[in-house]
């Protein structure tokens, strides 16, 4: 059974904007972006908001929904109180274009600066060898959905726009270092990719040894 709910909802553009005020009609079971959608087709037409798959899964929908990022496709309204008021803000981390739609297109800037990666010219077909380690480490920065919440919760890019234009989301920093992988099927220990800082570099802490990481790892029990 439905209910009407209170909603404020940021609008407005690059020039500026403001929350405005919205009752509008829950039903059991939906997410923040069914109610973003009848908002749209009952009330207002013209609120810009970027959604594409609504599974959690193109991370196209993020927002802050009461001060926190979120996924709207992803956040259930059961998780608010019916007489709690639902805040939707665009992510502040980034210029508004309009409403809750903002320019994330510097991240897509960073990915074409990354250059793709070939193993050594002097190894033959067959030669090239690759450690299962480094596959798991690649496969982490493949999960990324390009939501960029994570920029979006970061102060260093937050809260200094000197760093937004040097920094892209987890994805577009991978780098995989041609030492990495060698005719050796027992490389020596590798350090994690360096990003530059400008000031200096930072490394993971993640930088031990691989030995000594899988010999640090407990058994999972159950």
């Amino acid at each position: 059974m439905g209910y009407d709910h209170h909603f404020r909802v940021w609008r407005g553009d690059e020039t500026g904007g403001g929350l405005e005020d919205y009752v509008v009609e829950v039903n059991d079971g939906e997410v923040v972006l069914d109610i973003i959608h009848r908002l749209q087709a009952t009330q207002a037409s013209d609120l810009a908001v970027r959604w594409n798959c609504k599974a959690g899964k193109c991370g196209s929908c993020s927002a802050e929904v009461n001060g926190k990022p979120r996924l709207m496709c992803m956040t259930r309204m059961s998780t608010f109180g019916r007489d709690e008021t639902v805040t939707v803000t665009p992510m502040r981390t980034f210029p508004v274009i309009r409403d809750l739609v903002t320019n994330v297109g510097y991240n897509y800037q960073k990915a074409r600066e990354v250059q793709a990666f070939a193993p050594p010219a002097d190894l033959a077909p067959g030669e090239y060898r690759m450690q299962q380690v480094d596959v798991e480490r690649s496969q982490e920065f493949r999960k990324c959905i390009e939501c960029f919440l994570c920029q979006n919760v970061c102060h260093v890019v937050r809260d200094h726009e000197a760093n937004k234009q040097a920094y892209a989301g987890p994805r577009f920093l991978m780098r995989w270092p041609s030492s990495t992988c060698t005719r050796s099927t027992r490389p020596t220990a590798r350090t994690w990719p360096r990003r530059s800082t400008g000031s200096g570099s930072a490394t993971s802490p993640s930088a031990a040894p691989r030995s000594a990481r899988r010999t640090s790892r407990s058994p999972t029990t159950r």
